[in-house]
């Protein structure tokens, strides 16, 4: 996704592959320029519950943000934050307390990596391992850092990045929508440049490409 803060406005694509390992996709994403809205989210579950709960977050999340984008227009910057806070958090416990019940649904769950623009700024929400990145000045750089076992374990110098990736934590995630408890979104606000892109991912790239050859990506993109 490219943003550029004038009139020429924001120019947005979006693709997602199923790849060669599972028979479906659980990767979800939305692009809603009339919002200047825009999700990726990654299912976690088994069987199909996953690719239903990533689903949700791209269509009912957006339907419960939406109630709220006329009041945020001109609302304050920590107006905003707290507001998406409290409405992914909402929309959360709605998707576990809706599917614990359900057959073959209980415990599923979804990533989010969401960019709602306002003027020349991004509010950014995220909860799990999809990524938000910011191409800058020719420099790829994360806006996020991941919800995992694995991030917590590198953080605290217990395995290095190159051990993570074998590691038998690796895709448990320790904050995600749909999970027990209060568990609230990190949320921060970017103020935009001219130029700036913006790169939503699930783990689908991240995990399979360099950050230096995802940066080549992005700069050759128009």
């Amino acid at each position: 996704m490219k943003n550029k803060p004038d009139s020429e406005g924001i120019h947005a694509a979006g693709l997602s592959d199923p790849g060669r390992v599972r028979p479906n996709n659980q990767d979800n994403y939305l692009i809603d320029l009339a919002n200047e809205l825009f999700i990726v989210s990654d299912g976690m579950g088994g069987n199909q519950a996953g690719e239903i709960a990533a689903r949700a977050v791209v269509t009912a999340l957006p339907q419960i943000l939406e109630q709220h984008l006329p009041q945020l227009k001109h609302a304050p910057r920590r107006v905003v934050e707290l507001t998406l806070r409290e409405v992914i958090l909402e929309f959360s416990q709605r998707l576990r307390d809706e599917t614990a019940l359900q057959a073959g649904l209980k415990g599923m769950g979804a990533t989010l990596a969401m960019v709602l623009f306002m003027d020349t700024k991004a509010y950014i929400a995220h909860m799990g391992d999809s990524r938000i990145y910011l191409f800058r000045d020719q420099q790829l750089r994360p806006l996020t850092e991941d919800h995992s076992v694995v991030a917590i374990l590198i953080k605290h110098g217990d395995i290095t990045p190159t051990e993570a990736a074998g590691h038998p934590a690796r895709g448990q995630l320790s904050r995600y929508i749909g999970m027990t408890g209060e568990t609230y979104p990190d949320v921060q606000t970017l103020n935009l440049e001219k130029g700036d892109r913006l790169l939503l991912c699930s783990d689908g790239l991240w995990g399979m490409l360099q950050e230096e050859k995802i940066g080549r990506f992005v700069e050759r993109s128009q």
